[in-house]
């Protein structure tokens, strides 16, 4: 055999590394292009390696990694209200507080008023400034976003008054209460977004024990006969249509939101009228409406801030029973006392009119109704019993989100 056909063969010594290269990564292309199994790039690479000056290899592409489970989401029981699962404290996850979505609201929160009556010495006497605050932190705290606190009954005031020094000789009602009390009252509802309403308790009633009886007595400021709506007090009333008596209340309710002008709202109470069963059946309903307009016209030029409010009977019986024609006396609200169990349903059609209703704690059997039924704005609840702290808790109790 010549020695040229010896040195026949494949030849792939003599192949230039560049056709190679280019050999093996056009067929693997192809191979992957048209579906074929796919090449151990690896059994490659280590074979480019074994051709000495090859040092590049074809890169291997990484799997993607496996994704991750999703977070499960809670179970929770049928009916209540779904929370966000708990996050890591990490930056990040403290970035999402703000986007959480808040708790439902409950029927009872969506009262536009939820107010409690505090009679004029129950907190008052020997009441430092944290007892004050206290007291109000408390009642926020069973729900309640509106105290309605006695200031004014049997004709004086539990605060100091220029108007009663000068009028009658002495600054307040006989009552240890310090100067501030209804600052830091006031101050205190304030910051924790609550309102404070001044109750003018009992109105233009008085009884034996007023400090203003005797002078009453004397000056004629009190019309004749004796009022008995209410079991077991004897009531007088003092006569709008006299001027002296008339300037009084004028007085002192302007100063009184002069004095404290952050004040919400003043309220009267049906102790504002006069009874019909009153001995010589006189109708007093011009004289009264005039009588009002003329406190409210004074008090709001003083300070236009404050709301005029009124709780009192629907506008028939008002006016039918007690010379209250309060819808004409230019009122801002009107909550209407349902105390009354034997017509409380027909008392409904009245409140849904108006700015909401008032009871009493011995109707508590009442609440379910009252919170589901939308009309009704707001709740004005006063403690027959004289303990509006257990009241209050009880409110709670029974008005409390579901868990």
């Amino acid at each position: 055999m010549s020695e040229q056909n010896k040195n026949k063969g494949c030849g792939c010594a003599n192949v230039p590394i560049s056709v190679i290269l280019l050999f093996l990564g056009g067929g693997f292309w192809w191979f992957k292009k048209n579906g074929l199994p796919d090449i151990n790039i690896g059994q490659i690479n280590d074979l480019l390696a074994k051709i000495p000056g090859i040092e590049i290899q074809i890169p291997v592409n990484e799997p993607a990694p496996p994704p991750a489970p999703p977070t499960p989401t809670p179970t929770l029981p049928a009916g209540s209200i779904t929370a966000s699962p708990e996050l890591p404290p990490t930056p990040e996850s403290q970035k999402l507080e703000d986007r959480v979505e808040p708790l439902l609201e409950t029927d009872w929160e969506k009262k536009k008023l939820r107010g409690i009556y505090l009679s004029r010495y129950q907190i008052t006497n020997h009441a430092s400034e944290q007892m004050i605050r206290d007291r109000v932190r408390y009642y926020k705290a069973q729900g309640f976003n509106t105290i309605i606190h006695g200031v004014w009954g049997n004709a004086c005031t539990m605060y100091n008054s220029e108007v009663m020094q000068q009028t009658l000789g002495y600054k307040s009602c006989p009552n240890l209460f310090r100067d501030r009390w209804l600052d830091w009252l006031i101050d205190e509802a304030h910051q924790q977004g609550m309102e404070v309403h001044a109750y003018f308790e009992k109105g233009i009633k008085i009884d034996k024990n007023s400090p203003v009886f005797d002078r009453a007595i004397a000056n004629k400021w009190i019309i004749p006969g004796v009022d008995r709506t209410y079991a077991g007090v004897d009531h007088y009333l003092l006569d709008v249509e006299h001027p002296e008596v008339a300037k009084f209340f004028r007085d002192i309710l302007t100063e009184f939101v002069q004095i404290y002008p952050e004040i919400d709202a003043v309220q009267w109470d049906d102790y504002l009228g006069y009874h019909a069963e009153l001995p010589g059946k006189v109708d007093r309903t011009e004289s009264l409406t005039k009588f009002v307009q003329g406190m409210i016209e004074s008090m709001k030029q003083a300070n236009p801030n404050v709301s005029f409010d009124l709780c009192h009977h629907n506008p028939y019986w008002a006016k039918r029973y007690f010379a209250a024609d309060w819808k004409n006396w230019d009122v801002d609200r009107v909550f209407i006392q349902n105390y009354n169990e034997k017509n409380f349903e027909a008392e409904l059609d009245y409140i849904k009119k108006y700015d909401g209703i008032a009871i009493t704690d011995k109707q508590f059997h009442r609440l379910p109704e009252i919170i589901d039924n939308k009309k009704i704005e707001s709740v004005l609840i006063f403690a027959l019993s004289g303990k509006p702290e257990e009241t209050a808790a009880e409110v709670k109790s029974l008005t409390k989100r579901e868990k």
